[in-house]
């Protein structure tokens, strides 16, 4: 059985079409199939839409969340109330094409565990554009993760969503967590689109705050950086001190006493230290979030599951 879990928020201009997909998709693998939508607390008519899905189709099913728990929570959630064989996550936006399903299940059947859907190309341009440029490559190195240029799109065996339900992180970054699983893994190419309709939900900002999730989250790198930033400065400090007291004891040079220098330094000294504070409260930001304990996600309506 193939369970595929999609997380809604506003979607409502995209469900007819992604359903329409969706279905097409999973029948043609020939195999029982289920799909979970989460819904993560939409403020137009998608949960309407949802529950009438399930009225037409028992395979449809929903998840409703109390409020917004954003994208990563919602995800978990669906993951949790999955009962397939294999579990394939696919954004609800269209992004990414459901017909390359078919390809992810023959990988599956072949005997891959964990099955990516790796983008070759992407549509976007802009500032959004140049990030998600940046952003896999800059991963791979503070990470040391060997990973592919994949988003939440991909197929999990049973196995690996046995483990992934164990792991108990509140700030979560999916793809990080799939490939620290390991379990044998191989790739299915395809070329991201643009969304079907309306705007994308995940602004700049959440972007932003995903990304540093997935950085902190696996990797005490940047904390190391800013330690060897503040041996850097230390050394440029003593340095010029050295300078400075050379050239007032024996070369007499008046220029050392005005306050330009000093006042250029303790600006740059002041920046190397705020920028360290930053880091350093990310972290323990996020340990505050975990020690809380707090659930995931909480669950106000279940349709089918």
């Amino acid at each position: 059985m193939i369970s595929v879990v999609t997380p809604i928020f506003n979607e409502e201009e995209n469900l007819p079409e992604l359903r329409r997909r969706l279905a097409a998709a999973l029948d043609a693998t020939g195999r029982p199939w289920e799909v979970i939508f989460v819904d993560d607390g939409s403020r137009d008519g998608s949960a309407a839409m949802l529950r009438k899905f399930h009225e037409e189709d028992a395979r449809l099913k929903m998840v409703g969340l109390s409020r917004n728990f954003g994208h990563q929570p919602a995800i978990t959630a669906g993951v949790h109330f999955a009962r397939g064989d294999a579990v394939i996550l696919i954004d609800g936006d269209l992004q990414d094409p459901p017909e390359i399903i078919g390809d992810m299940v023959r990988r599956w059947a072949e005997g891959w565990q964990v099955v990516l859907g790796e983008r070759t190309g992407r549509k976007e341009r802009g500032v959004r554009s140049i990030g998600f440029a940046l952003f896999y490559p800059l991963m791979r190195w503070v990470t040391g993760l060997r990973m592919a240029n994949a988003g939440v799109f991909g197929l999990m065996d049973r196995a690996v969503i046995d483990e992934f339900n164990k792991l108990p992180e509140r700030n979560r970054f999916i793809p990080g967590l799939r490939n620290w699983l390991g379990f044998r893994q191989t790739a299915v190419p395809y070329e991201r689109q643009e969304r079907a309709a309306g705007q994308p939900k995940q602004t700049l900002g959440r972007l932003v705050r995903y990304a540093l999730d997935g950085m902190i989250s696996f990797s005490y790198k940047p904390l190391r950086i800013m330690t060897w930033a503040g041996i850097l400065v230390a050394a440029v400090g003593f340095i010029t001190a050295i300078v400075f007291i050379v050239r007032r004891l024996f070369f007499n040079d008046p220029a050392v006493t005005g306050f330009t220098t000093l006042l250029t330094m303790m600006m740059f000294l002041g920046g190397v230290q705020l920028i360290a504070i930053g880091v350093l409260g990310e972290y323990v930001g996020r340990i505050y979030e975990e020690v809380k304990q707090r659930p995931l996600y909480v669950v106000s309506e279940k349709v089918g599951v």
